[in-house]
């Protein structure tokens, strides 16, 4: 029940402005486009499609995926507008129903920090089958502490979970600027 609620309050969420969706791709993936020869990406948690539309002008083949129909809805509309290609559809980023990798890159702004512990797990099962061996998973995320359960974001554990099946290349401590919290870029890679 607590799951559908999550989805519908997401779907609704899209009817507004949602203060994650800024409409501006984040320099992280900009520089990570600027170093990385175009292949296959996902954009997992897609929302609207603006880093879907980054990555596609780059010359990435691009799949975005979101839970929340309204979004994939207003995403469809921004490629037209944008006059690029792209696939966008409504999935869960724990199932993955109708997608086949290999994938170069796993793009994630905001989307594996809310999901439940059990669905991190299935999340990133879904990564091991979808990315291409040498693949990249970019991810962004809050921060927290282990003892916050009231929160979404991500602690120590949730890292070593995803070290313990990918390595990870990097980590970029930060602040989010609309909320005031602790966050992080991670730039993780399969293992060969």
């Amino acid at each position: 029940m607590q799951r559908l609620f999550r989805r519908l309050s997401f779907h609704y969420w899209y009817f507004r402005q949602p203060p994650w969706d800024t409409g501006t791709s984040p320099p992280e993936l900009l520089e990570f486009i600027q170093n990385q020869p175009p292949g296959r990406a996902i954009d997992l948690g897609c929302g609207t499609g603006t880093n879907v539309i980054a990555l596609a002008q780059a010359g990435w083949q691009v799949t975005g995926v979101d839970f929340a129909p309204r979004a994939i809805t207003l995403a469809r509309r921004k490629l037209k507008e944008a006059g690029v290609r792209a696939d966008v559809q409504v999935d869960d980023a724990t199932a993955l129903k109708d997608i086949q990798g290999p994938f170069d890159l796993a793009f994630d702004l905001g989307c594996f920090h809310g999901i439940s512990p059990v669905g991190q797990i299935k999340y990133l099962d879904q990564l091991d089958r979808i990315l291409a061996e040498d693949g990249f998973w970019l991810m962004y995320g809050f921060c927290k502490v282990e003892t916050d359960r009231t929160s979404h974001g991500l602690t120590e554990t949730d890292i070593r979970q995803a070290s313990s099946r990918l390595t990870l290349i990097s980590r970029r401590n930060g602040t989010d600027n609309t909320r005031d919290r602790a966050s992080a870029w991670f730039l993780f890679q399969k293992n060969a």
